[in-house]
């Protein structure tokens, strides 16, 4: 009997081991479910937006004239300063030049020789043709007569043209302006010689009633730009494409929107890019040729998906997201974006449709289908949030 109390003791022990191992299987599937992490997600919409793309620029005048000297002669006096706006044929420079007035005063004093001449041989004429008429004396002395007041005349029309080229020399002593504009840098100062063959001219004047922004663009860029607006040719797809603004040197946006006229039809080998043109109308001479901005052009996109930058992770040049399914197990999913982004977000053209869960943040340590408990925020937050960072 006691043989058999002893027995029952010894078996306590052993069952309440196997009563408690019993018991530890039955709380590991609740311990695995506390195991799932929460994870903020957001669901994927299309949604409508614009897009900006800068682009540096250089800007220029309508027209750069360089004003250049076209007879030697020292420079006798400067009518303009730097930066000065002139109208066309206002008076720039003038240049001492003697030797084109005694031109002109010779050439004067030649043409009354020649017209003396003229008179005389008109004279001779006159008196020998009445004299061939009476018989009294032969044709042929008529002739000579004519012929002589042929070259007299002939003479005087030299001398005439003479004075005309004389005093257009003169007249290039006064340098004027040739079109309306402002006044570049000036080299030469008052007694400095100058001629025509000097390589740098006395100025420049810059017609800035309007300007052109001349910018490049890649070719992958000038593609997409090419593509994204409707038109059979060039001149069709240049109509439709929106007005462009222009952003100055310190940051901020010029009054005036301009218009994109012309795409360069070579890409540079050496840069591999195509130049444009912008013009913008510059009726407060605000812009100035040689100065730096950035042409800003708008693209309007419908029906796109924006994704928050901060959700995608680079590996070996491609971007991944996290992507959950219906199972709650999150997937390393592959995107392409545009290269061109709208602030903090990307552009997504491949890899995600309406519908699909993006982990938000915190999935740095997540693989492949991993469970996880989502945390649904609207999309509209999402975009609220990171907008006003």
């Amino acid at each position: 009997m006691k043989t058999t109390i002893q027995s029952f003791y010894l078996l306590i022990p052993v069952l309440l081991i196997i009563s408690s191992c019993g018991n530890s299987d039955q709380k590991k599937p609740g311990a695995a479910a506390d195991q799932v992490q929460s994870y903020p997600v957001f669901t994927i919409t299309t949604q409508s937006t614009d897009l900006e793309t800068d682009y540096p620029a250089t800007l220029e005048g309508i027209q750069n004239v360089d004003i250049r000297p076209k007879v030697d002669g020292f420079i006798e006096k400067i009518y303009v300063d730097e930066g000065a706006t002139v109208k066309k044929g206002q008076l720039l420079f003038s240049i001492n030049a003697p030797q084109y007035e005694q031109l002109v005063r010779t050439a004067t004093a030649a043409i009354s020789s020649a017209e003396a001449d003229v008179n005389s041989a008109q004279l001779q004429v006159n008196k020998t043709k009445p004299l061939v008429d009476k018989d009294i004396i032969s044709k042929y002395d008529l002739d000579a007569a004519q012929l002589t007041l042929q070259s007299r005349k002939a003479a005087l029309a030299q001398a005439r043209a003479e004075l005309v080229n004389a005093k257009v020399n003169l007249g290039y002593t006064r340098i004027t302006s040739p079109v309306d504009g402002v006044i570049g840098s000036i080299p030469f100062k008052t007694g400095s010689l100058v001629s025509s063959s000097s390589a740098s001219p006395l100025t420049t004047v810059s017609n800035i009633s309007r300007v052109y922004a001349y910018f490049s663009m890649n070719e992958k860029q000038l593609l997409e730009f090419s593509r994204h607006y409707k038109g059979t040719n060039l001149a069709t797809k240049l109509k439709n494409i929106p007005a462009v603004s222009l952003v100055l040197a310190d940051g901020t946006i010029y009054a005036e929107n301009g218009k994109i006229e012309s795409i360069n039809g070579l890409i540079n080998t050496s840069t591999g890019s195509a130049s444009l043109r912008a013009t913008f109308s510059n009726p407060a001479t605000l812009l100035r040729s040689g100065a730096s901005a950035s042409v800003r052009i708008p693209q309007h996109l419908e029906n796109i998906i924006l994704i928050p930058q901060k959700v995608t992770t680079d590996l070996q040049g491609k971007k991944f997201v996290y992507v959950l399914d219906e199972k709650g197990n999150v997937k390393n999913t592959e995107v392409e974006v545009m290269e061109l982004t709208k602030g903090n977000f990307y552009v997504v053209t491949k890899g995600l449709k309406t519908g699909d869960k993006v982990v938000l943040e915190g999935f740095q340590s997540l693989k492949d289908g991993t469970q996880i408990k989502p945390e649904e925020k609207s999309a509209d937050s999402v975009f609220a949030d990171l907008q006003n960072k």
